[in-house]
């Protein structure tokens, strides 16, 4: 649509009240404005409070000099019935220092005299209704933070806490001594692994365990977003900075103020809004998209990505700049194929979850469906096993759930990639032995020290031969205690 089209449509939408006790001034209205605005009109106060009882107006037009009731007397009536309407005052007297006081308490918005002319009477009528759209937006976004606030107050005075990050695998301990050294700084941190794994969740808990636990949290994922729409997102919009941007609508760096801004995905960003966010993280300041004004606000930056960053830049897809800006505090989530020694917590967390939300009475899962569940490779990680777990209790019809309710999906059930190589491992049908368990792990580390013998020593090009990102690589080198093999020189 275009924008004189949206513009138009948006006067039509919003209804116009004119009340005038001369019946003429009210047939000069239709003449002049029956095709530009959705006319209401009446002859009393007392009518025109009927009106607003039965009509979401916009924009009032009165005379002053009425009968019982005057201008101001009607609109200060009228605005316990519709608080957000705009009010203009009709005038052939002269109490003109009247109007201003009472433009100036809020009482009206403008105050127009008689005899009036139709160009002024459309454009005044037309600031009117933006004034209108305006409040309405406000009200909307002030509804929505008071919504949000709420349920960030449940939530950090609930059953958000680090509890909900369950397991007890030393890779995960290592998560969370991280998460409490870094959320009492005001650090930018980097979250980093596969997607699924948790990110948002630890995001959340270094929020609500940070000095900033009482402003907002306020989460964008970048990858769901168009280019543009995403701009305006994260640094707002002036009305009129493109067709439908009838008012000013704060951007999430805003509304996060004080608080905590979690970039979910921050490696989709496009090249253009990496610029923008490098100057939000250096300066601490911004404009709005269509503005001026340069806005300075106070904000900590969690970002996550299951992209390899590293790669990206030698790919010229990320800024290496901003990498350094987001890369301050880096915290590398385990997969859950790392981590298999937690998953019967999970099932159980799970289950008492999903008990509550399908009123089942499911007591758990049998063994030969936990074992089902440790020898699946777990691609999708937590995430996946929540969803496994939840149609499993609606589909089971005994106590516990069994290795039939399952469905993993189209992908085979017994195979366990090895995480470094990629190279799939058939399980037996009764789950993995801790003999192949120490098997798989010793097959690891020799294709690790392969890749790196085979590269020289290069870790950027051992990770890419193994398929995986440099920080994955780091971390696989200290698990199987080949720490000598780190390099001792950045980028190496």
């Amino acid at each position: 649509m275009a924008s004189s089209e949206f513009f138009n449509s948006l006067l039509a939408q919003h209804p116009v009240l004119v009340v005038d006790d001369e019946s003429d001034n009210l047939d000069a209205f239709r003449f002049n404005f029956k095709r530009v605005f959705q006319l209401h009109t009446a002859a009393s106060g007392e009518e025109a409070l009927a009106v607003l009882r039965q009509h979401d107006i916009a924009a009032i037009v009165t005379d002053q000099r009425m009968p019982k009731m005057s201008g101001l007397e009607f609109l200060k009536a009228a605005r316990a019935l519709r608080p957000d309407a705009v009010g203009i005052i009709l005038t052939a007297f002269t109490d003109v220092e009247v109007l201003i006081d009472a433009i100036n308490l809020g009482h009206i918005y403008r105050y127009i005299t008689k005899p009036w002319d139709a160009q002024e009477v459309k454009g005044v009528l037309t600031q009117a209704i933006e004034r209108f759209s305006l409040r309405r937006e406000n009200g909307r976004l002030r509804e929505q933070l008071e919504q949000y606030a709420g349920y960030l107050n449940r939530e950090m005075h609930g059953e958000f806490d680090f509890g909900q990050i369950i397991g007890e695998a030393a890779t995960l301990k290592e998560v969370l001594t991280k998460v409490e050294q870094v959320a009492p700084t005001h650090s930018t941190v980097l979250l980093r692994g596969e997607t699924g794994t948790g990110k948002e969740l630890v995001a959340h808990a270094i929020h609500i365990n940070s000095p900033r636990e009482a402003k907002p949290f306020v989460r964008v994922n970048c990858a769901a977003l168009a280019t543009g729409v995403l701009e305006s997102e994260l640094f707002g919009h002036e009305k009129g900075a493109f067709t439908g941007a009838v008012a000013r609508r704060p951007g999430r760096f805003e509304l996060a103020d004080g608080g905590t801004l979690f970039l979910d995905e921050v490696g989709e960003l496009p090249m253009d809004v990496q610029v923008k966010l490098l100057r939000v993280l250096q300066e601490r300041e911004f404009e709005r998209v269509g503005g001026t004004d340069t806005l300075q606000v106070d904000v900590r930056v969690v970002s996550a990505t299951h992209r390899d960053l590293e790669a990206q830049i030698v790919d010229g897809k990320f800024r290496e700049d901003l990498y350094y800006r987001l890369n301050v505090f880096p915290i590398l989530l385990p997969p859950l194929r790392d981590r298999l020694e937690d998953l019967p917590r999970l099932v159980e967390h799970f289950v008492a979850k999903f008990n509550r939300t399908t009123g089942k009475t499911v007591r758990g899962f049998d063994p030969a469906a936990i074992g089902a569940l440790t020898s699946y490779s777990w691609p999708g990680n937590v995430r996946e096993l929540e969803n496994v777990v939840e149609r499993a209790i609606i589909v089971a019809r005994g106590a516990e759930v069994a290795a039939t309710d399952l469905d993993l999906g189209t992908r085979a059930q017994r195979v366990l990639p090895t995480p470094a190589a990629g190279i799939p491992v058939a399980l037996p049908a009764g789950g993995g032995s801790k003999p192949l368990q120490a098997r798989l792990q010793e097959q690891e580390r020799n294709e690790i020290v392969a890749a790196i013998e085979r590269n020289t020593g290069n870790i950027a090009g051992a990770a890419r031969a193994l398929g995986i990102n440099r920080s994955t690589l780091y971390y696989r080198l200290r698990k199987h205690g080949l720490d000598h093999l780190l390099p001792t020189k950045p980028g190496e």
